[in-house]
């Protein structure tokens, strides 16, 4: 790794704001500007580059007003984009040592590697961020840095704040901590995802989709993954970098992608309909349970342990025994982190079937656009000429109407078994 930045794909722009902003965190430090460091890198009222910059140019230490650090960022883009790599890479330029983010100094590397001692990172395994959690967090990101340079806390998922989580976030975004930074994640700056005051008060970094040649190009690079399948997983999985890999490597993955794809051949009446409905949930369900089993299980043994099973010592019985309540809460826990994954991978299905009605769409419409799937283009294609354009995009509007609606917390089941039947009507 040359540095920090260099996985975050397609994001030039935002590669070199960030760059900027770590330069400009590196100059107050070493101007030993510590005691000014809320006028230095406190956003304005709007918290965009404007308030930075001015704020920036108001105080003294050489920083350069332009480069805008504040301490307050949201990164935002569509999944796959990169929203958490971009953040935990500039949390690491942060704590480099020379400022850049080199990719190859303790700083770097710790943070980099999730083990850095003045890094925080959220990353919720459920489906939303709760109060207590977000309380504790703030409460310790106020203290002092240990390595003497930033405080960061890096939220991904920030979207899934709870209002009480976020109203304990918004008190330490306002009063700020001389030497944190708040690095926040969300898909989009709508209220839906993340709250307008949260937002006035943070620099907005958009990412976009990275482009699927770009990558291939980093599948083929770092993966040592052939061209020709870099390419084909890069266009599937719609830019989302994670997912292309998963889909170069995995033949499981492929093989789901493939049943997925079924589906609109599928459709010749109501029971195939609700048939297909079942499947795609019972293959969402299997993915999911094969995704956390293995960390379930640890997690109940290692619990278990600590409390004492399997001891033979006087009071081991009792002590077990009392323990029902943590492991309770354990549970608690891990069933809300299998429904997140339950819905993670229903999601992804519905994203590979949005692409194949995308693809019947502009195929209809002549658009001079590459296939997402090009396996499926054949199919597509004759889906095209028998629903016409109108009833390619009703077919893609009601894949959308779904994820809108699991999002929205309606039962998974009827969301798909009304989307199925909706596709088949047409």
């Amino acid at each position: 790794m040359t540095d920090v930045f260099a996985d975050l794909v397609g994001q030039d722009e935002a590669v070199t704001e960030l760059r900027r902003a770590a330069a400009a965190a590196a100059a107050v430090l070493r101007a030993g500007a510590a005691d000014r460091a809320p006028a230095l890198i406190a956003a304005g009222p709007a918290g965009d580059a404007e308030s930075a910059s001015t704020a920036g140019a108001a105080a003294p230490g050489g920083v350069d007003p332009s480069a805008g650090m504040t301490h307050a960022w949201i990164f935002t883009g569509p999944p796959g984009s990169g929203r958490s790599v971009a953040a935990r890479a500039f949390a690491a330029a942060l704590q480099c040592v020379h400022g850049t983010g080199c990719g190859e100094c303790p700083g770097c590397r710790t943070t980099l590697g999730g083990t850095h001692a003045d890094v925080r990172l959220v990353v919720p395994e459920g489906l939303s961020i709760g109060v207590g959690e977000m309380r504790a967090l703030v409460l310790r990101a106020a203290s002092t840095p240990s390595g003497g340079r930033w405080q960061v806390v890096v939220i991904e998922d920030a979207d899934r704040l709870t209002e009480a989580a976020g109203n304990a976030l918004l008190k330490a975004i306002e009063e700020p901590p001389p030497r944190t930074v708040f690095l926040l994640c969300a898909p989009s700056t709508h209220p839906d995802d993340i709250s307008v005051t949260i937002r006035s008060r943070c620099r907005v970094v958009p990412l976009r989709q990275p482009p699927a040649a770009a990558v291939a190009e980093v599948l083929v690079r770092r993966d040592g993954i052939a061209p020709d399948v870099a390419q084909w997983a890069a266009a599937a999985a719609q830019g989302h970098v994670g997912r292309a890999r998963r889909l170069a490597r995995d033949p499981e993955a492929r093989k789901r992608r493939e049943a997925v794809l079924a589906v609109p051949r599928r459709l010749t009446g109501v029971g195939a309909a609700f048939d297909a409905a079942s499947a795609l949930i019972e293959a969402a369900e299997a993915e999911a349970e094969a995704s956390v089993t293995d960390a379930d299980t640890a997690e109940r043994t290692a619990l278990e342990t600590a409390l004492g099973a399997g001891g033979t010592g006087r009071g081991a019985a009792g002590a077990i025994r009392g323990a029902a309540g943590q492991l309770k809460e354990l549970e608690k826990r891990q069933k809300s982190r299998a429904t997140r994954a339950q819905r993670d991978a229903l999601d992804r299905a519905l994203v590979d079937l949005a692409g194949f009605y995308r693809d019947a769409l502009t195929m209809a419409l002549r658009a001079p656009v590459a296939p997402v799937h090009t396996d499926t283009a054949a199919l597509a294609g004759a889906g095209a000429q028998k629903w016409d354009a109108e009833g390619s995009l009703r077919r893609l509007e009601s894949v959308l109407a779904c994820r809108a609606a699991i999002e929205a917390n309606v039962k998974p089941r009827i969301a798909v078994e009304a989307m199925m039947l909706a596709l088949w009507k047409g």
